[in-house]
């Protein structure tokens, strides 16, 4: 084979696919792919049910399997249909970011939700972030990771940090509260939800 023929062959360019979209999940609101992003506060589930209804195919909600009470159907199938969520229950601790970070790696679900009982350190995160990678590369479109962490949360090294709270009216009008606390390319900001019967919108402040 010429040189010429090798040089054609050898570049310096990337083979990785083209990047997808990020997840919109409320009006101007959005997520990066291939990355891992936390969510604290008491209303941290309805955020990743809202992310998982802006998103197509299953959802791999990962928890421990000592912690009491369970996802409840009833509670989340106006976001997502029931049907969608796979739930893992971990016996051991170090089993929860294991298994978050080969669902990632494996690429195949889209979204991988890890309800942890408190925030990871800078090297799991980081691995999570390698893994989602990896896993875009295997499927074509990297999965999303989000970890819910009790209180005020605190992962280093998340893409983005949320904090969610109830807002709630004495009218029975559902109303949550939403800050931006951390976001690499975002500043940081609040935003006011309010409940539809499909999910979930921005309102205006009370």
């Amino acid at each position: 084979m010429s040189a010429a023929a090798v040089s054609h062959l050898l570049t310096r360019q990337t083979h990785r696919r083209s990047k997808a979209p990020a997840v919109a999940f409320l009006e101007g609101l959005s997520l990066e792919r291939g990355r891992a992003h936390e969510i604290c506060g008491a209303a941290r589930r309805t955020m990743a049910f809202a992310v998982a209804q802006a998103m197509v195919g299953n959802v791999l909600w990962i928890r421990p399997s000592w912690t009491p009470g369970r996802l409840n159907p009833d509670g989340f199938m106006r976001f997502v249909d029931p049907g969608r969520i796979i739930r893992v229950t971990p016996k051991r601790p170090e089993d929860l970011l294991w298994c978050t970070e080969e669902a990632l790696r494996a690429g195949i679900i889209p979204l991988v939700v890890a309800d942890l009982p408190g925030p990871p350190g800078l090297t799991a995160v980081r691995r999570l972030h390698l893994a989602a990678e990896t896993g875009g590369e295997m499927s074509g479109v990297a999965p999303l990771g989000l970890l819910l962490t009790p209180d005020k949360g605190g992962a280093p090294g998340v893409e983005t940090r949320w904090s969610m709270r109830p807002a709630h009216s004495n009218t029975k009008k559902e109303a949550w509260v939403l800050d931006r606390v951390r976001a690499r390319t975002e500043p940081v900001k609040r935003f006011y939800l309010k409940g539809l019967r499909t999910g979930l919108a921005l309102g205006e402040a009370p």
